[in-house]
Order: C-alpha cells, then structure tokens, then sequence
C-alpha cells in the first residue's frame, strides 16, 4: 500500500500488513497534499488510523456507524472524523480512570454505546 485516501476504504489485508508508522504517514501526506491545515497533523492522523484499524478488523460498532453516518449524509472521510471524534473522548476518559475495571476489555462497551449515539446531525453541531 502505497497512497492513501480518506475518501476510499482501504483494503484490509493492505492496511493492516503496512507499518502502523507507514500507515500515520500516509495519512499525514494525505492531508499535506490535500492542503489541510490542522493544530497537530500527527494526532489527526493517528487518530484517522485508529478509526481505519478498527473498520479494516471489522469492529462492529464502527464498520455499522461508518455506514449510517454515511447514510446520514457524511463522505467518508467526515464519517471518519467523526468516528475519531469519539475514540477521542474514549481514550481521554479510560486515560482520566483510576479504577482497575475502567480499563477491563469489556470498557469498550462504553465507547460501542457512544457511537451507537453518534449521528451526523449531532457531529456537525458540535463542531
């Protein structure tokens, strides 16, 4: 796997065989080429990675919220944004967890029931 775009699912197999660090800096050129300013380009493309490692592995939630945000209007690569939108916020409250079973697998439960709220509407007003 040589280029990327968001705009475009990626073949799992390519994706996931390609370098986590390949994959951020396809990423990252994606959004140099394209001209996308950003505050920290290396977060925003680690967290568009995340949101494609879950969608490549079939995460459920994620592959079922793709599709309706989409459905609800969003390209993919908006869908995208706002997927890592909620990873975000789910790594920032697992982060901020002191209790030992806010850090079980099963906290990802959580982060499931989350993107089952997230609709397009709901992305665009918060941002």
């Amino acid at each position: 796997m040589e280029t990327y775009d968001p705009n475009e699912s990626p073949k799992a197999e390519e994706w996931l065989a390609a370098d986590e660090d390949e994959r951020t800096e396809m990423v990252a050129r994606w959004h140099r080429r394209a001209r996308v300013r950003l505050p920290s380009p290396r977060m925003h493309a680690m967290f568009h990675v995340i949101v494609e490692n879950q969608l490549a592995l079939g995460w459920e939630a994620v592959v079922e919220v793709e599709a309706r945000l989409r459905g609800e209007g969003l390209s993919r690569h908006e869908a995208i944004h706002a997927i890592g939108s909620v990873a975000a916020t789910d790594l920032f409250e697992r982060m901020k967890a002191t209790a030992p079973d806010k850090m079980a697998a099963d906290a990802n439960a959580a982060y499931d029931e989350a993107l089952k709220r997230l609709t397009a509407a709901g992305w665009r007003a918060s941002g």
